[in-house]
């Protein structure tokens, strides 16, 4: 199981076994904004995987980094930095982002 995974047991408070809530703070991704995202890149011709991006930080970063490099389309532009603030954050860098439906 992955370690980053938010169902992952970790050591909690002694004798519980389990985390605390506080130790498993959850992000979400507002996956609209997320399939826009992958939509407008492919407009671009740039295949965008929406799994990886709540997997995987390091790839949502390179994906978001790819679309700064694409001039001259503001709606990808607005959309990417406002996923910039969701994947861009160092107090969880380590957990995968979460989808939300």
């Amino acid at each position: 199981m992955d370690p980053r995974s938010p169902h992952t047991a970790a050591p909690g408070p002694a004798g519980t076994g389990g985390p605390s809530l506080a130790e498993h703070a959850q992000r979400y991704c507002p996956t609209e904004l997320l399939a826009s995202f992958a939509l407008l890149m492919a407009g671009h011709g740039r295949c965008v995987s929406t799994d990886m991006m709540l997997g995987d930080r390091e790839y949502a970063m390179w994906q978001l980094a790819r679309a700064g490099g694409i001039d001259g389309d503001e709606e990808l532009a607005r959309v990417a930095t406002a996923l910039l603030a969701v994947f861009d954050d160092a107090e969880h860098s380590g957990m995968a982002v979460l989808g939300i439906a």
